[in-house]
């Protein structure tokens, strides 16, 4: 089994390979009562990409490494600058499935390969505090990288890598930074040993820039199938584009397609990042997820104008598949966490039975049969063939004939039909009685504001302050109406807990006073929305 470390560490370039690489006395560092030299370790790593370097491109390692005191698999995944999350698992001859499946949403279908060895030579030293406990761990790496593929290089460097101890404070860091700086030793320009490898290592070979306009195949987007249910995904190479080329996604946003591609690319880059994240099941992954594809399907439905609805609709499909099997677990943590709560509010004569023991035997039960089958739809080619689709529509872009104009028009005006469609929604909602029909109609409401305020977040880049405020006002109405929704699912389950305590032959009063407080959360809101919304409707939209 794979376990987890939080690694924060810091890299610092030493003198040309086969040269001395003194420290200065980290003695005097703030803190630092000691130096222990731990002796030199012989490190031997293979890293592993594919052909293409996808994992490399995303910052990611995948190693083989022996020697040292941590022989085995190692992924690193980025967390923030200096800080990664380093995934291990035991020594064998090949990559272990276990880290395979973190790196799917990265290398999909294609092969893990060696592209590089580096032989490092560690000299380790400990810096401790008065009680003697680790506060960081300085290395000094004399380093030889060898090319395994795509070429036949080699390289040697030094470098200085300090490590945070477990659980230190990472201010202290800055203070080793500090003493280090003040000997004339200065940051790496690398991000890691691979990147600088990969670099130093690379075939220089002088590009012909003929050769892509001869072969006629330069800046063709790849090909998928059409989207339905089937779980096929659609031919984004074949929709018309009528519009210029957006800009590169680096570039200032400038037309109206520009801003919203921009948005795009970003919720696409968020489906791909959070998934080592759910199957590792992170806290909140599940629900960023969720939320940056239900994000992508609101910016194809709402900007129609802008990308051709006859290739994102059948796209959109396939999100609003993922994003249900996704909200399996997500609606389970959300039940789970109102009835606990709610429980927990409780006087405690009101607690009759054993109402908690039956929740979470109820909870775990359905999130542990919940769990196997999102791994299941992750390891997929359903799922695997959605990314692919995406990274075909953000490449080659169908562009209609209004992506080309003035962000302040265009988008505007897909921002406030959104609006008028929730204004609506909610006045059919007020207008109805108390009952299962409100429920809905409100719930509608509910969906309808979310999708207005994704709307709005795309355009705030373009259209600024007013924007922003619809973002927040239809961010408070739908909290509100979530609450409302909330309530609903809560009562649905408390029947559901009251009959299966019944059946036990368990008294089944708390779950009734339980539901009770719901239904009276439930009105509250009800009571409230008509003001709310009154406050909203006077702003207006953009």
């Amino acid at each position: 089994m794979a376990d987890t470390k939080r690694e924060i560490e810091r890299k610092y370039e030493g003198p040309p390979a086969g040269g001395d690489a003194p420290l200065p006395d980290l003695t005097d560092v703030p803190g630092v009562s000691g130096v222990i030299d731990k002796g030199v370790a012989e490190l031997d790593a293979t890293y592993y990409d594919t052909a293409d370097q996808r994992l490399a491109t995303a910052s990611l390692t995948l190693r083989r490494r022996t020697g040292g005191d941590d022989a085995g698999w190692h992924l690193k995944l980025p967390v923030s600058e200096g800080v990664r999350d380093e995934i291990r698992a035991p020594l064998s001859d090949t990559v272990p499935e276990d880290l395979t499946a973190l790196v799917r949403s990265r290398i999909r279908e294609a092969e893990l390969v060696p592209v590089v060895r580096l032989l490092s030579a560690r000299d380790i030293r400990h810096l401790v505090d008065a009680s003697g406990t680790l506060l960081a761990e300085v290395s000094v790496d004399r380093v030889r990288a060898e090319r395994l593929s795509g070429g036949a290089g080699s390289a040697e460097w030094t470098e200085i890598e300090v490590e945070l101890a477990d659980d230190g404070d990472p201010a202290f860091l800055d203070k080793v930074e500090k003493k280090l700086r003040k000997a004339g030793i200065k940051r790496s320009a690398s991000a890691s040993k691979l990147a600088k490898a990969l670099d130093d290592t690379a075939p220089r070979k002088q590009e012909k820039p003929e050769k892509a306009e001869k072969s006629g195949k330069a800046g063709k987007p790849g090909k998928a199938g059409k989207a339905g249910t089937t779980g096929k995904v659609a031919d984004v190479s074949k929709a018309t584009t009528k519009a210029a080329k957006p800009e590169p996604p680096d570039s200032t946003p400038r037309t109206a397609g520009d801003h919203i591609l921009t948005y795009a690319r970003a919720q696409r880059d968020a489906i791909v990042e959070l998934d080592p994240a759910v199957r590792r099941d992170v806290p909140d992954s599940v629900h960023r997820m969720r939320v940056a594809t239900r994000r992508l399907r609101s910016t194809f439905r709402s900007y129609g104008k802008i990308l051709d609805r006859t290739v994102t609709d059948p796209i959109g499909v396939e999100l609003k598949w993922l994003a249900a099997e996704l909200g399996v677990d997500r609606d389970q943590e959300v039940l789970t966490e109102h009835l606990t709560t709610a429980l927990d509010d409780l006087p405690s004569d009101l607690v009759t039975g054993p109402v908690q023991a039956r929740l979470s035997t109820w909870s775990g039960a359905r999130r542990s049969g919940s769990r196997q089958h999102l791994i299941a739809v992750l390891d997929g080619k359903r799922y695997l063939d959605l990314l692919t689709t995406l990274d075909t529509l953000v490449a080659g872009p169908p562009l209609r004939e209004a992506a080309s104009k003035k962000p302040e028009k265009v988008i505007a005006k897909a921002v406030r039909k959104d609006f008028e469609k929730v204004a609506d929604l909610v006045g059919e909602a007020l207008e109805l009685p108390s009952g299962s029909e409100r429920d809905l109609a409100m719930h509608d409401a509910r969906k309808k504001a979310k999708r207005t305020r994704y709307a709005a977040e795309a355009a705030t880049p373009a259209l600024g302050d007013p924007a922003a405020d619809l973002v927040k006002s239809m961010k408070s109405l739908q909290t509100l109406l979530g609450d409302h929704q909330d309530s609903v699912m809560v009562r649905g389950a408390l029947r559901e807990l009251a009959t299966e305590a019944h059946e036990a032959g368990e008294n089944a009063f708390t779950y009734g006073v339980l539901y009770g407080r719901a239904e009276q959360r439930a009105a509250a809101v009800e009571a409230e929305l008509p003001g709310e919304w009154e406050a909203i409707e006077d702003k207006g939209a953009v």
